[in-house]
C-alpha cells in the first residue's frame, strides 16, 4: 500500500472554500472565473462537484494549520496603488465602471511562441484553473492566507517557449489613465513592473491567479490576472497583468527604481533583514482578533524555505534582497 507523506505547504480541501461562497455567484460566471465557458466536457473531467459548481482542489497543497483569512478583508484590505494609496480605497474606486472583461494579455520577448491572447482562453490553454491556499506577507509587515485559483506559472513558460537566451520574464500591468484616476498621479512609474529569474518564474509554487476562494478575482485584487509568489513580498505580486516579456536581462521593477534601498529585486521575505523604516521580524495577521489583527512571527521565505532555498545557495541574502 503506497502512504503519502504530504508536503510542507498542502492544505486540506475543507480548509479552502466554504460552501456558502460558492453561492454567491451564479454558475456561469464561476466557470468564467476557470476560463471553461461554454466546455462542459471539460468542466465534468477536469473539477469535482461542491454545492453544485465545479471546482477543483489540487491535493498537492494542502496544510490544516492554514487558516484562510475571510474573503471580505481579503478584498477589502489591499494595496493597489492605481485606485489609492489607502488599504479600503481599491474596492470602491476599482468598481466605479472599471472593465477588466473582455481583456488582452500579450506573450512577448524571447520566446518561440509570442502571442496576444484573451485572458479566458489563456487559462483554458493552461488546462483550466486549480485552488492552492498560500500564506500571503506584505513588505509592510502584515500577512494574510489567501486561497487562490488559477495555474502554475510554469504552464505559462511551457506554453511561450522560451529561448535559450531567456533568463528573466518581466510582469507589466495596466497602463489606463483615463479609467483609472490613480494614474493620473505621480505615485509611482506607470504601468507598474515586476520581475523574476527564469527559474524562479519556474518553481512549483509560481502560480498566475484568476480567482479568490473560487470566485472570479475581483478588481482590486488584480482582475484579471495576477502573479503570486508566496515566498516573496506582496509588491511582487503584479496585479491586473497585460504583457508577460522574458528578457535576457533583469527588469528594474517599479518600487525598485522608485527607493532601491528599500525595495530589492528579489524582495524575498526574510525576517532577519529589516525595512530600513521597520522590522520585519513578525507580522500582523490580518483577521486574527479584528482587522488590526495579532502578532505573529515572520518565517524565513514566509514559511517556504524547505521548497525555495536551494534558489538562491551561495547568496548574500542579506545583500540580495
Amino acid at each position: 500500500m503506497l502512504i503519502r507523506t504530504p508536503k510542507a505547504w498542502e492544505l486540506p480541501e475543507s480548509a479552502a472554500t466554504p460552501e456558502s461562497l460558492y453561492h454567491l455567484r451564479p454558475r456561469r460566471d464561476f466557470i468564467k472565473t476557470l476560463g471553461l465557458a461554454g466546455a462542459a466536457v471539460a468542466t465534468r473531467d477536469l473539477f469535482a462537484t461542491t454545492a453544485g459548481f465545479p471546482t477543483r482542489i489540487n491535493p498537492d497543497f494542502r496544510d490544516p494549520a492554514l487558516k484562510p483569512t475571510a474573503h471580505e478583508l481579503i478584498t477589502s484590505y489591499n494595496n493597489f496603488y492605481e485606485f489609492g494609496t489607502d488599504k479600503a480605497d481599491p474596492k470602491p474606486n476599482a468598481n466605479k465602471g472599471w472593465k477588466t472583461d473582455p481583456w488582452t494579455v500579450e506573450i512577448a520577448g524571447l520566446v518561440n511562441h509570442p502571442v496576444k491572447i484573451d485572458a479566458n482562453d489563456l487559462v483554458t490553454k493552461m488546462g483550466g484553473a486549480e485552488q492552492r491556499v498560500y500564506r500571503f506577507r506584505c513588505v509592510e509587515a502584515w500577512s494574510m492566507v489567501i486561497p487562490w485559483d488559477g495555474f502554475p506559472l510554469s504552464k505559462l513558460i511551457t506554453f511561450a517557449d522560451p529561448k535559450p537566451e531567456a533568463k528573466y520574464v518581466t510582469f507589466v500591468t495596466f497602463n489606463d489613465p483615463k479609467n483609472v484616476p490613480g494614474q493620473r498621479r505621480g505615485t509611482l512609474d506607470w504601468p507598474y513592473l515586476e520581475g523574476l529569474r527564469l527559474d524562479e518564474a519556474n518553481h512549483e509554487l509560481a502560480f498566475m491567479a484568476t480567482g479568490i476562494y473560487g470566485q472570479a478575482i475581483p478588481n482590486q485584487n488584480g482582475a484579471p490576472l495576477r502573479l503570486v509568489v508566496p515566498w516573496k513580498y506582496g509588491f511582487k505580486y503584479g496585479k491586473s497583468i497585460v504583457k508577460i516579456e522574458f528578457t535576457a536581462k533583469p527588469p528594474v521593477n517599479t518600487w525598485q527604481a522608485m527607493q532601491a534601498r528599500e525595495y530589492g529585486f528579489y524582495a524575498n521575505v526574510n525576517p532577519n533583514v529589516d525595512h530600513p523604516r521597520w522590522s520585519q521580524g513578525s507580522e500582523r495577521v490580518i483577521g486574527a482578533g479584528g482587522l488590526l489583527g495579532g502578532r505573529q512571527r515572520t518565517l524565513m521565505f514566509n514559511g517556504y524555505e524547505k521548497q525555495v532555498a536551494a534558489l538562491y545557495q551561495g547568496m548574500d541574502l542579506a545583500k540580495y534582497y
